[in-house]
């Protein structure tokens, strides 16, 4: 076995060891698969070389079949907050309606203000999902550019309806639509053109099941024409620069190219499964869970109709120790869940089925849920 070889193998079970130690089913980051590690573990190429070309390239076909758009998926070393932050600044110039149910939409409205950028927050209950007629009462005033959402929020497991949304947004072709869909992007078919999303992001630690680190971002025409006009769009998330380079196979700024061969890869297993048979297993085993969960006396905390089918947020109606539940999972069963995000921690619980998680797999998850919970011992009272 020649040296480079003999190391890169060295290298992967170092790494695999450390993450073998237990299973994540948290709502992110999430397990990655050794498959998906071991593309990781390729030779480094140069960012501008002809193979980076045709690595980018090679990807692209399948990463516009799965968002369904006809636009370019642009590449992005950061978390999704990059993009996040930086569609704010490629096309706010008057206002942004910042939808708003949940920890992370909440927060969208804090980087708004951050930037500079005017907004408005419309406040939903969490776990309450984004209603459409607000949407188009706001819309109505004249006062607004763009309008951020969550498809699916994370913190509360609550997944608003898209199509309703967007279709009164269709009413509105100033402005431009910012969507969130980085918990549910492969794991339920979004399409992107046919719904008229203008800016659809997404990340690589939920659903793509890769390690964080890599955000995708897909913009209209008309998003590429706004940010043209803007003179604060920065460099680093700008959408010019990103359609430039595309255009010639590269990124703006140097990528983290190991993700970007775990991407490829993982493409490739979505492209062989099928992505309905992908669809259909998300829902599945989320049903599984639900059911599970639901058997032992607790409830779904968002909106009935309106869970998540990639997690499951239950509200913690046994009055659980979550924490000493975690530990049990974690010392006698080598997995984790989620005790509540923010606000909701100790009154909730979320439990990931995204990913590359099968019934098997579920099944184990749910046997060790079964004995951990009788004997966790009830939450004391404060």
């Amino acid at each position: 076995m020649k040296v480079d070889a003999l190391r890169r193998v060295n290298c992967f079970s170092a790494l695999t060891a450390l993450t073998m130690s237990y299973k994540l089913f948290i709502p992110g980051p999430i397990a990655v698969s050794e498959k998906t590690l071991r593309a990781m573990a390729q030779p480094m190429i140069g960012h501008r070389s002809t193979d980076f070309v045709a690595l980018y390239n090679s990807i692209q076909p399948d990463l516009q079949a799965l968002a369904s758009t006809k636009d370019p998926v642009y590449i992005s070393t950061s978390s999704a907050w990059g993009v996040m932050e930086g569609a704010l600044r490629n096309v706010t110039q008057k206002k942004v309606l910042n939808c708003m149910n949940g920890a992370f939409s909440d927060k969208w409205n804090d980087v708004a203000l951050r930037c500079g950028k005017p907004a408005t927050a419309l406040k939903f209950d969490w776990g309450q999902p984004i209603d459409p007629e607000a949407i188009r009462r706001e819309l109505a005033t004249g006062a607004y550019d763009s309008i951020t959402l969550i498809h699916n929020e994370t913190s509360c497991g609550c997944m608003s309806d898209l199509p309703a949304i967007m279709a009164v947004l269709r009413e509105f072709p100033d402005v431009i639509s910012i969507v969130d869909t980085v918990s549910s992007f492969s794991g339920m078919p979004i399409k992107k053109d046919e719904l008229g999303i203008d800016i659809l992001i997404t990340g690589s630690q939920k659903a793509l099941a890769l390690p964080p680190g890599l955000s995708l971002i897909s913009a209209s025409k008309r998003a590429l024409d706004r940010a043209a006009k803007s003179p604060e769009r920065g460099y680093y998330f700008d959408l010019i620069e990103f359609q430039k380079n595309h255009e010639n196979g590269m990124t703006p700024s140097t990528p983290v190219i190991p993700l970007i061969y775990a991407l490829k890869s993982k493409l490739e297993d979505i492209k062989a499964e099928g992505y309905e048979t992908r669809y259909a297993r998300h829902a599945r085993l989320n049903k599984t869970v639900r059911d599970f969960i639901f058997s032992k006396g607790f409830t779904l905390f968002p909106k009935e109709g309106y869970g998540s089918v990639t997690l499951n947020c239950f509200a913690n109606t046994q009055n659980i120790d979550l924490g000493a539940l975690n530990k049990i999972l974690k010392s006698k069963h080598k997995l984790v869940i989620d005790g509540g995000y923010g606000k909701l921690k100790g009154k909730t619980f979320r439990i990931s089925n995204m990913g590359d998680e099968t019934d098997e797999t579920i099944a184990s998850l749910i046997k060790s849920l079964d004995a951990a919970l009788a004997e966790t011992p009830k939450a004391v009272a404060v």
